[in-house]
C-alpha cells in the first residue's frame, strides 16, 4: 500500500492543507534529483516551478533563556524545499540565512543618535529611545532572499530571526553569545540533534528528514557577521559560509584605536542604538530586554566616554573566538565600504588560512555589500555541501575586482594580499601645511609643523585646499602604475594643546579630483583613526600633557588599488575627521614630530617598484 503523510504547507503565503503521495515505485528517469557541470550545481526543471515548493515554518528550541520568562527560547525558522523531498524522499542541503532584520527595524530619525558633537574624553549626553517596532506576523516566510538561486539547483533555502527579533523568542544582545547559539540551535535541528515545534509555546514536535545535514549558510553585513558567528560554535554540519561584508569584532565596528568611531554614513550610532533598530520581537518581553539588556549589559559595558578596548568588546570579538572554526569560508568584502571596513574580512581570512581552515577570499573596489558572482558561490557550495569533487581548493585564493571592471569579473591572485607585496618606507618632509614631498629616504632635521583641528572642514575639502587644519605630504608624480596590496600602516610622535584629541589619517590619490566623487579610488585610498590617549595601551587611555610628545603605531584600512600613472600618493594627518569621529569646538592643535613620523605601504614589486615609478 502506497504510505501518505499529512502535512501543512503554505504555498505564496496562503495555508493549504496537502496530501503527499510517497511513490516509492517511481521510475529512476522520473525523479529528479539534482545535476552538476562543470563544478556547479545546475536548475533542474523538476525543481523550479514555485508551485510545486513546500513552504512551512516553525519554532526551534535553543540552549538559552533571555527574555526571563523561565523558558528555552525558541527561534522563529521558516524551510523552503523541493516537493521531491516529500514525494520521492528526497533529502538536500540547505543554505540557511539568519538575521535581525526580517521583521522590520526602529527609525533612522537621527535625533535617537548620538550627538557627535562633544568634546573626546567627555561624558556624553544621555539619548531618547525611538518609538517601538510594530510586531509583525510574518508566517509562514519572513523572507525570500536565496530561494529563487538556490532551490531551483537542489538545495533548501532556511531562514531565521535573530533572537528577540520578529517571532524569534529572546532578547537581541548585539554580538551577545545567543546570536551564534541560536543558529547552531537551527543547525542541529537541521541534523536532528535538537527540536523543532509547530508553535512557539507547545505544539506538535518537527523534524527535518528531508535534509542530508550539510549547511551553508550566506548573508550580508549584520546578515554576513551571524555566519561567522555560527561557525565560531564549531556546530558539526555547518559546512561552509559565505559571509559578505561581516562585522567581526563589534568594537572594531564602532571603536578605532581607543577613538569613539561612527561607521560611514550612520554618524551618532553606536551598539545600543543598533540594539534599539532590531528590537522587534514579543511586545510582552520587550520592557525586560531594554532594561536588562541595553540599560545594563551594553550601558555598562560599551564606554562611550574612553573608547577603550575592554571585557564587553572581547567578548563581541570573533576574532579570538576561532578555535573551534572549521566550516569552509569564502568572504567577500569591498575595499572601499566605509560601514563595515574591510578589516574585519582581512583579519579573519589571514587567520582561517593560518589555522588551515578552506578559505577563499573576493574583493571589490566598491562600497557596503557585494557578494561574489554566482558561479564562486556555486563551486563553494556545490563542493562542501553536495561533496562534488570540482577542484575548488586548487582555485586562486583571491579574486580581486580591479578598478572599473565588473564585479563579475573579479582578475584571480595567487593569495590576498599580493605574494609580490612588500613593505616601503615613506618619510613625510617639511611643509606640510601645503604640500610637502614625501620620499624613501629619510632626511634628518625636518623639525616639527603643527595643524589645528576644525572639524567644519570635511576631509575630501582638507586634500584639495592649502589649510592650517592638516597636514599633507605626496610623492612625487607616478611616472608607472603602483600597485598597493595589504595593511598600510603608519608611525607618528604627536603632541596636542589638549589632554584629549582625535587624529586622523587619510593616505589619498592627488590631485584629488571632485569630478571624480563616485567613483572611490581616484581619490582616496584608504584611512585610519586613533586615540592618542591609548598611546600605550588599548585597554586604558591616559590624559594628554599638552605640548608633551607621544609615539602611536597603527594600521589604515587594508586595500588592493592600482594607482595611475600622473597620480601622487599622498599622507594627509588632521584631527577630527567630520563623517567617523566626535565633533569638539575648533582649536585643538597638534603638532607632528616629522623626525619620528613614517609611513608604511604594501608595494607590490617592493621598493624596486615605487623607483621605477619615479619615487625615491
Amino acid at each position: 500500500m502506497t504510505p501518505i503523510r499529512l502535512f501543512r504547507i503554505y504555498a505564496f503565503g496562503l495555508p493549504t492543507l496537502a496530501v503527499a503521495v510517497l511513490l516509492e515505485g517511481l521510475p529512476a528517469q522520473r525523479r529528479a534529483r539534482p545535476v552538476f557541470r562543470d563544478g556547479q550545481a545546475q536548475v533542474v526543471d523538476g525543481f523550479k516551478s514555485p508551485g510545486k515548493w513546500i513552504q512551512h515554518d516553525l519554532w526551534v528550541e535553543t540552549e538559552f533563556d533571555t527574555d526571563g520568562d523561565g523558558k528555552l527560547d525558541r527561534v522563529h525558522v521558516d524551510v523552503t524545499r523541493q516537493g521531491q523531498t516529500d514525494s520521492q524522499k528526497l533529502k538536500v542541503p540547505v543554505v540557511y540565512e539568519t538575521s535581525p532584520y526580517f521583521s522590520g527595524t526602529s527609525s533612522t530619525d537621527r535625533r535617537f543618535f548620538w550627538n557627535p558633537r562633544q568634546e573626546v574624553g567627555a561624558q556624553p549626553k544621555k539619548r531618547p529611545n525611538p518609538p517601538q517596532i510594530k510586531a509583525r506576523n510574518n508566517r509562514p516566510l519572513m523572507n525570500r532572499s536565496q530561494v529563487r538561486v538556490w532551490v531551483p539547483r537542489g538545495f533548501a533555502v532556511v531562514h531565521s530571526a535573530s533572537p528577540g527579533t520578529g517571532l524569534s523568542q529572546g532578547c537581541p544582545t548585539v554580538g551577545g553569545k545567543n546570536e551564534s547559539l541560536a543558529p547552531k540551535a537551527v543547525i542541529d535541528w537541521l541534523n536532528g540533534r535538537a527540536k523543532g515545534y509547530t508553535e512557539p509555546f507547545g505544539g506538535e514536535e518537527v523534524n527535518a528528514f528531508w535534509c542530508t545535514g550539510k549547511v551553508g549558510m550566506t548573508g550580508t553585513s549584520y546578515n554576513g557577521t551571524l555566519p561567522i558567528a555560527a561557525a565560531t560554535t564549531g556546530v558539526d554540519g555547518l559546512e561552509a559560509v559565505i559571509p559578505v561584508a561581516p562585522n567581526t569584532s563589534y568594537y572594531h565596528y564602532y571603536r578605532s584605536n581607543g577613538l569613539v568611531r561612527h561607521p560611514g554614513g550612520w554618524m551618532g550610532e553606536d551598539i545600543d542604538v543598533l540594539f534599539n533598530f532590531i528590537h522587534s520581537g514579543n511586545p510582552e518581553r520587550r520592557e525586560h530586554c531594554d532594561c536588562e539588556v541595553r540599560d545594563k549589559v551594553l550601558a555598562e559595558g560599551f564606554d562611550r566616554v574612553t573608547g577603550d578596548y575592554n571585557d564587553f568588546w572581547a567578548g563581541r570579538n570573533y576574532r579570538i573566538q576561532l578555535q573551534k572554526y572549521k566550516a569552509a569560508t569564502l568572504i567577500a568584502h569591498g575595499f572601499n565600504d566605509w560601514n563595515v571596513m574591510p578589516a574585519h574580512s582581512t583579519s579573519i581570512y589571514t587567520s582561517l588560512r593560518k589555522k588551515g581552515v578552506p578559505v577563499q577570499c573576493y574583493f571589490h573596489q566598491g562600497g557596503h555589500g557585494g557578494a561574489p558572482p554566482l558561479k564562486l558561490m556555486n563551486r563553494w557550495f556545490t563542493r562542501y555541501l553536495y561533496g562534488v569533487e570540482n577542484g575548488v581548493e586548487k582555485d586562486p585564493r583571491a579574486w580581486i575586482v580591479r578598478e572599473d571592471e565588473r564585479r563579475t569579473k573579479p582578475t584571480p591572485y595567487a593569495d590576498y594580499p599580493n605574494p609580490k607585496a612588500a613593505p616601503v618606507m615613506l618619510y613625510p618632509r617639511k611643509g606640510g601645511g601645503g604640500l610637502a614631498k614625501m620620499g624613501t629616504k629619510r632626511k634628518p632635521k625636518q623639525g616639527k609643523e603643527t595643524l589645528v583641528d576644525d572639524v567644519t572642514f570635511p576631509g575630501a575639502e582638507l586634500a584639495q585646499v592649502d589649510l592650517s587644519h592638516r597636514l599633507l605630504y605626496a610623492t612625487p608624480k607616478l611616472t608607472k602604475a603602483v600597485h598597493l596590496s595589504g595593511t598600510p600602516s603608519i608611525k607618528i610622535r604627536v603632541a596636542s594643546s589638549k589632554a584629549a584629541a582625535n587624529l586622523s589619517v587619510w593616505l589619498v590619490s592627488l590631485p584629488w579630483d571632485p569630478a571624480q566623487r563616485r567613483r572611490p579610488n581616484r581619490n582616496l585610498i584608504t584611512r585610519g583613526w586613533a586615540d592618542p590617549q591609548n598611546y600605550a595601551s588599548l585597554n586604558q587611555s591616559a590624559p594628554l600633557e599638552p605640548g608633551k610628545f607621544y609615539d602611536l603605531a597603527f594600521d589604515l584600512q587594508p586595500d588592493d588599488q592600482i594607482i595611475p600613472v600622473g597620480q601622487k600618493i599622498g599622507l594627509m594627518i588632521f584631527s577630527s575627521d567630520r563623517d567617523f569621529t566626535l565633533w569638539p569646538q575648533p582649536g585643538t592643535e597638534l603638532t607632528i614630530d616629522l623626525d619620528a613620523t613614517s609611513l608604511e605601504l604594501p608595494v607590490v614589486g617592493g621598493a624596486a617598484a615605487l623607483k621605477r615609478a619615479g619615487t625615491k
